[in-house]
């Protein structure tokens, strides 16, 4: 796969993705400036997918291969454990540094998400803070952003 760039449509505005010959290496939304290069059948079928979800339709994204090089080896795996939030669900990000063995972590592990390149693929929007809040969200619109893609995904708070 030849690496590019491209913008697409969504129903939460226009969105990009940018792929390596390994896989996704990053995924920006919603984005206003971005090529329109015409992306390869897999990259399409990750962008339909993204469409999908956006749309409401609970779309499995796990199969997407992903580019990951340079990110630390712990925000890896964070994203490996983001990936298992299935849509409509939401997990803390205490429960989630428990389920990588690294409880106390929930800070670190909020950090990571915060450095997310590849949102949506890695679902940090379904990551929350303890007692019902929302925590951050790295991607333009911040929260507000987060919590329309949770009601996308029909999502509420605790």
């Amino acid at each position: 796969m030849t690496p590019g760039d491209t913008a697409f449509d969504t129903p939460i505005g226009t969105c990009a993705i940018r792929w390596s010959a390994l896989g996704v290496r990053t995924v920006r939304l919603p984005e206003v400036k971005a090529p329109h290069e015409k992306p390869p059948d897999a990259i399409t079928r990750v962008i339909n997918d993204i469409r999908a979800l956006l749309g409401g339709m609970p779309t499995d994204l796990s199969y997407v291969v992903l580019d990951l090089a340079g990110v630390p080896e712990f925000d890896q795996r964070v994203y490996t454990a983001a990936r298992a939030v299935p849509p409509g669900e939401l997990v803390t990000y205490g429960e989630l540094a428990d389920r990588l063995g690294e409880p106390g972590a929930a800070r670190a592990v909020g950090r990571a998400l915060g450095r997310n390149p590849v949102p949506i693929v890695v679902p940090c929007h379904r990551v929350v803070a303890a007692g019902g809040r929302t925590g951050g969200f790295s991607a333009p619109g911040g929260v507000s952003t987060k919590l329309r893609m949770l009601a996308i995904e029909g999502a509420t708070l605790f």
